[in-house]
C-alpha cells in the first residue's frame, strides 16, 4: 500500500473515531487551535511542518496522515508535544503539565529463560476507546503491527516489524529550554523506527540529529533477543543501555541521560519506588508489577479520573509473541489476545 492509499484509508476507516478523539481532548480545540491561529503559532507549525516533511526527514509519512477534512487539527495533534513547550506562558499556566510526563511503565528483562518486554500503555482518559491495532504491508517488501492513536502516526505507543524488531515507547519530557524550536517529531520518528531492520539500523533512525525534543525507546531485537533501553535528547544527546538479567523498570525520568527535567515528576519516583519493592523474577510477578494499584496517588496501573492504563503488551522473544492485555494484566479473568510476531 502507498502512503497516500494508507492515509487515504484510515481517513475513511477511522475518520469518526478520530474526530471524536479530537472532541474530547483536553487540549487540542482549547488551547493548540488558538494557539496555532497567532503569528508566533503559525510560523512555528509552518516551520515544524516543513522539517517533517521535507526530503532529509520523512516525506513519505507525512503522506501516511489520515486524511480528513479536519487535517490542520490532526496535524496539531501529532506534533503537540514539540508544540507544547513554546505556548505562551499564561496559557502553559493553564495546562497540568505533571500529566504530559505521566505516559506508560516498562520492564524489561533479558535472560535464557525469559527475553521479555512489557509495558503499560497509559493516556489521558479521552483516549481510552480511540486507538486501534494496525497491520500494514508497504509496498518496499516491509510489514508491521502497530498499537495507533486515532488521528496520529503509528506509533506512539509501541509495534513490531517483518525484520524483528518491536519496541515501546515512554515520555521523559524536556525543560522547555532544551526544546529545539521546529525540530524533527517523535511521531515521525517512532514511524520510522516500524521500518528498522535490526539494532543498529533502529538506533540509528532514533539518533535523528535535528530532534525538537526526546524520548524514551524499549527496543528488542527478536532474532538476536537483545533487549536496549534508549534515551534520546534535543542536540544530538542519547544514552543505549543493554538489558541483562536484572530486571529492569523504566517510567517518564531520564534514568540515565544527564538532561534537565521539565517537570518533577512525583508519579515516576513513587511507581519506580514501588517497582523496587516488588520481585520481577517471572512473567507473572512482571505482570502483578504492572497490575500495581496499591499507591492510590500514583498507581502502576492507572484507572482514571484523568489517566488511564489503555492496555498491557509483553513482547516475547522465547515464545515469539505479543500479547496485548485489555485490563488488568494481574488478574487472570483479563481479556487476551496474542499475535505471533512471525505473523506479519
Amino acid at each position: 500500500m502507498e502512503p497516500y492509499e494508507m492515509g487515504l484509508a484510515i481517513g475513511k476507516r477511522f475518520s469518526a473515531m478520530i474526530e471524536r478523539r479530537l472532541e474530547q481532548d483536553p487540549l487540542v480545540r482549547s488551547q493548540l487551535v488558538p494557539f496555532s491561529r497567532t503569528s508566533d503559532g503559525e510560523q512555528l507549525v509552518d516551520d515544524l511542518s516543513a522539517t517533517n516533511r521535507s526530503l532529509n526527514a520523512f516525506p513519505r509519512y507525512w503522506d501516511e496522515l489520515p486524511l480528513v477534512s479536519f487535517f490542520s487539527q490532526l496535524l496539531l495533534l501529532n506534533l503537540r508535544k514539540e508544540i507544547f513547550p513554546f505556548l505562551p506562558t499564561e496559557v502553559a499556566k493553564a495546562r497540568d503539565v505533571n500529566l504530559e510526563a505521566v505516559e506508560c511503565s516498562d520492564i524489561l528483562v533479558c535472560r535464557p529463560d525469559l527475553t521479555v518486554v512489557a509495558h503499560n500503555e497509559d493516556a489521558d482518559v479521552s483516549v481510552e476507546g480511540h486507538a486501534f491495532l494496525l497491520h500494514a504491508v508497504l509496498p518496499h517488501g516491509v510489514s508491521f503491527f502497530a498499537y495507533t492513536y486515532a488521528g496520529e502516526l503509528p506509533t506512539c505507543a509501541f509495534g513490531f516489524n517483518s525484520f524483528g524488531v518491536a519496541f515501546t515507547l515512554d515520555a521523559v519530557p524536556l525543560a522547555p529550554s532544551e526544546t529545539v524550536r521546529g525540530g524533527v517529531g517523535r511521531n515521525f520518528v517512532s514511524r520510522d523506527l516500524l521500518e528498522a531492520k535490526d539494532f543498529t539500523d533502529a538506533l540509528k533512525r532514533i539518533q535523528n540529529p535535528t530532534l525538537s525534543a526526546g524520548h524514551c525507546y524499549n527496543l528488542l531485537d527478536i532474532n538476536a533477543k537483545m533487549i536496549f533501553n534508549v534515551e534520546t535528547a534535543s542536540k544530538q544527546r542519547f544514552t543505549s543501555l543493554q538489558i541483562s538479567e536484572a530486571p529492569y523498570f523504566h517510567a517518564n525520568m531520564y534514568l540515565c541521560l544527564d538532561v534537565s527535567q521539565q517537570v518533577s515528576n512525583d508519579s515516576s519516583l513513587h511507581r519506580q519506588k514501588r517497582a523496587a519493592e516488588m520481585p520481577k523474577n517471572s512473567l507473572e510477578e512482571i505482570l502483578a508489577v504492572l497490575g500495581d494499584g496499591s499507591d492510590e496517588l500514583y498507581p502502576i496501573y492507572m484507572t482514571g479520573p484523568k489517566l488511564c492504563t489503555l492496555v498491557t503488551v509483553v513482547f516475547d522473544a522465547s515464545s515469539r509473541t505479543m500479547t496485548l492485555y485489555h485490563g488488568n494484566p494481574a488478574k487472570s479473568s483479563t481479556l487476551q489476545l496474542e499475535i505471533s510476531l512471525d505473523s506479519v
